[in-house]
């Protein structure tokens, strides 16, 4: 099955990485060194424009869940097709101002904020602060009362939802830590609307990721058109919009992804149905399928039967794979075509000192040896934003292709910068 814009089936034969030409990959790999992050600018306004198009007829408006992939340069593109932005931390809010995006423009969501991270979302007026437990709504009121500052707020419903997904990204199911019960959002609402700083302006939900089955969001979305009636018929009449989060499934592999014109035909009747406007949250649909990881066949070695590719890129560079049981299409960049039975299993893995640390399992690929590069596809979404620097290795550099220019969008890290906040000796604190 082949990916969108990359040309190569699950055993990573492959024709061709995010569109682009081989030789201009290899042309990459020897400037900027490997391993390294590429994105294609045309791939992501192309996703945008379909999920736009595909809205059209709906009062909407598309908010980008950055912790699929936070890179300044990725936020202005996607900030100058008319997208908004989710955040989930403090972190994450000033990372959306720097990359221009007004506070309106963005959506606090996440289960823990802090005090801290509330006052300052208060300060700057973000469009609005998603609650998730009584809790969070009891701090924000302190955080309005004590700023004599307004504040738009929404609920994201734990609409008690199960998933087919890896269980680490369930997260519309009874007993998650996410969101509050169907049974307390009345109790919640009130409690709003005894505070004179507090608006309610939305009421959502997120079920998870990589969610393939529309129907789920059918029924998730009908949850939250009965829980809007029930809030109307108790009085409140503050709501403007109705939030479906995000988490649509795109292809890995053979794994199929979520038809957009599936997803709207689920969530588009509670929009209607209620003349709310819709809010979506994707991070993955809009950015996974226009990155690749680059990196570099370090050594080719056999045990036990097995054979081995030891490449420059490991688990922390690249963690779904280790983490989640990814399955990424795996392609030798520039090698000539082969049949996959012909070609002899091998397993792609990395420099990390943990037997978890691999690319990909039994692929079957061309060309495979010392120096050869290779391709992970489908590595836009959740690749350098959970990289870490474990083993002490410096994280990856990342490259934006537009059109013809090629740029660089981060430098690779030095091994200095590792350790460039740490201090050979203590500082000792004398008030404590």
């Amino acid at each position: 099955m082949c990916l969108r814009g990359c040309g190569c089936d699950r055993s990573g034969v492959g024709q061709g990485v995010l569109g682009l030409r081989a030789a201009l990959l290899k042309r990459i790999a020897a400037h900027v060194g490997t391993p390294t992050y590429v994105y294609s600018a045309d791939l992501i306004r192309n996703e945008v424009r379909q999920l736009q198009g595909a809205l059209a007829r709906i009062p909407h408006s598309i908010f980008y869940s950055m912790k699929a992939n936070s890179n300044l340069s990725l936020l202005g593109l996607l900030r100058g097709l008319g997208v908004g932005v989710d955040i989930v931390s403090g972190g994450e809010l000033e990372r959306a101002l720097a990359a221009g995006f007004a506070p309106d423009d963005i959506v606090f969501s996440g289960v823990g904020k802090s005090p801290r991270e509330l006052e300052r979302a208060v300060e700057v007026g973000v469009g609005l602060i998603n609650l998730e437990s009584a809790g969070e709504l009891q701090s924000l009121r302190g955080v309005t009362e004590a700023m004599a500052r307004k504040a738009n707020v929404g609920v994201r419903v734990n609409p008690d939802v199960t998933i087919a997904t890896h269980p680490y990204t369930q997260t519309g199911a009874e007993g998650m830590k996410f969101g509050i019960p169907v049974d307390e959002v009345l109790d919640i609402a009130r409690d709003i609307a005894t505070s004179p700083y507090l608006h309610l302006a939305s009421i959502g939900m997120h079920l998870g990721s990589q969610i393939a089955a529309a129907h789920a969001y059918a029924e998730g979305a009908r949850k939250l058109g009965s829980l809007i009636a029930e809030l109307r018929g108790s009085g409140v009449d503050t709501l403007r919009s109705v939030d479906v989060g995000g988490g649509m499934a795109i292809p890995y592999g053979d794994r199929p992804g979520l038809p957009m014109r599936e997803f709207v035909e689920a969530v588009a009747p509670v929009a209607v149905e209620t003349g709310l406007t819709l809010l979506l949250e994707p991070g993955r649909l809009l950015v996974g399928n226009a990155g690749a990881l680059i990196t570099r066949v370090l050594y080719c070695k056999r045990s036990g039967g097995r054979t081995f590719a030891v490449v420059d890129a490991g688990m922390n560079d690249f963690m779904r794979p280790s983490y989640y049981q990814a399955e990424h299409p795996i392609s030798v960049i520039g090698a000539d075509d082969a049949a996959p039975d012909s070609l002899e299993p091998v397993d792609v893995v990395g420099p990390i000192c943990e037997t978890g640390d691999y690319l990909g399992l039994a692929r079957r690929l061309p060309g495979l040896k010392p120096g050869a590069l290779l391709a992970v596809h489908a590595a836009g979404a959740y690749g350098f934003s959970m990289s870490s620097t474990y083993n002490s290795r410096p994280r990856a550099a990342e490259v934006l292709v537009d059109g013809e220019r090629v740029g660089l969008i981060r430098a690779r890290e030095t091994i200095e910068d590792l350790w460039n906040r740490e201090e050979a000796e203590p500082q000792w604190l004398p008030s404590i």
